[in-house]
C-alpha cells in the first residue's frame, strides 16, 4: 500500500512565522495546494470553517459530511482526506503547537478539551448564530495575513484564540470543581499513553505513574468518557494500528510485534473486538 505524506507547515506557501502559521481562504488555498485532496497527515494543528459547498471529509476512518457550517478541529498525527465540490469554500488555519503555547505561555494548546485526543470529536456543525459569532474572526485573520503591519503576529494568534474561545463556549463543558479536576486527570493519563501504549498495556501501570488507585483512574474514565481505562488503551493501540495499515508497507505480525504485542494470534482477535474486522480484512478494504 502507498505511504501516505506527512505534510509540515513549511510545504504550503505562504506559511509565516518560520513555518509555524498558514491562513487562507479554502478556495484559494485548494488553488494552490490540489495535493491535499489525497490521503495524507499533519505535523500541526487544523481548523478549518466551510462557508459553501459540499463533500466527504474522512479523519481517522470516520467520514463526515461537508455542508456550509462544517467545523473542523484536527490534532497532529490524524490521517484524513477530502472530497470536495468544485464550489466549495470557506476558512483554513494551520499552527504549530510551539508558536500557540510560546506565545500565551499561561496556557496550553493541547489544553483544550476538543484537542484531548480520548474527547476529540473533530466536526462540529454550526448554527447560522455560531457562524455569524466566528466568521468575522477568519475575516480578519485573512485580512491580515495580506498586510505587514505592527504586532502582525500578536493580532494573528489573538485572532486565532478567540476562535477557540468561541468554539470552546459551543461544545458548552460543564466547568464545575469536580470536572475540571477530572479533566485534568484525564489529559494526565493521555500524555502518559501517548508516551508508553507501545509498551505497557496494563490500567495499573498509568495509575501508579499518576500516584492514584486504579479505582480512582477508572471512576474518572467512567464519569467523563463513560468507558474504562482498559478500552481507552485499547482503543488508542487500535487506531495506531490502523495509521499504520494506511501509512507503511508492513505485515500485520510486524505492526502487532511494533505495538508490543508478540502474541500475532492476541492482537488479531483485539483488533477484531474492536474493529469488527480482521486485521487482513481491514487491510483489503482499505486497498479496494
Amino acid at each position: 500500500m502507498k505511504k501516505n505524506e506527512v505534510y509540515e507547515i513549511k510545504k504550503f506557501k505562504r506559511n509565516f512565522f518560520h513555518h509555524n502559521l498558514y491562513v487562507n481562504t479554502f478556495q484559494n488555498h485548494l488553488k494552490e495546494h490540489r495535493f491535499i485532496e489525497s490521503l495524507h497527515r499533519h505535523d500541526f494543528y487544523v481548523l478549518v470553517l466551510f462557508t459553501q459547498g459540499t463533500g466527504l471529509h474522512k479523519i481517522d476512518f470516520d467520514e463526515f459530511i461537508i455542508t456550509k457550517g462544517s467545523f473542523f478541529l484536527m490534532q497532529p498525527g490524524q490521517i484524513h482526506l477530502w472530497e470536495l465540490s468544485s464550489d466549495i469554500d470557506g476558512y483554513i488555519v494551520f499552527f504549530s503547537k510551539e508558536i500557540y503555547n510560546l506565545h500565551f505561555r499561561d496556557k496550553k494548546i493541547e489544553e483544550y478539551l476538543f484537542f484531548q485526543s480520548s474527547k476529540n470529536n473533530p466536526e462540529l456543525q454550526l448554527k447560522d448564530k455560531e457562524m455569524k459569532q466566528i466568521q468575522p474572526y477568519f475575516d480578519l485573520m485573512v485580512i491580515e495575513n495580506e498586510q505587514d503591519e505592527l504586532h502582525k503576529k500578536d493580532k494573528m494568534l489573538n485572532l486565532l484564540d478567540c476562535i477557540l474561545i468561541e468554539i470552546l463556549r459551543i461544545y458548552n463543558v460543564d466547568s464545575n470543581h469536580l470536572t475540571s479536576t477530572y479533566n485534568h486527570k484525564l489529559k494526565e493519563f493521555e500524555l502518559l499513553l501517548e508516551q508508553f501504549y507501545k509498551t505497557e498495556k496494563s490500567p495499573s501501570f498509568y495509575a501508579d505513574k499518576m500516584a492514584i488507585t486504579l479505582k480512582h483512574l477508572n471512576r474518572i474514565s467512567k464519569n467523563i468518557l463513560n468507558i474504562t481505562i482498559t478500552e481507552l488503551i485499547t482503543r488508542r493501540v487500535i487506531l495506531e494500528s490502523k495509521r499504520i495499515m494506511v501509512d507503511q508497507n508492513k505485515t500485520i505480525a510486524q505492526i502487532a510485534d511494533e505495538l508490543g504485542y508478540s502474541n500475532y494470534s492476541y492482537f488479531s482477535k483485539l483488533f477484531k473486538k474492536s474493529a469488527g474486522v480482521t486485521p487482513t480484512e481491514f487491510v483489503n478494504q482499505l486497498k479496494n
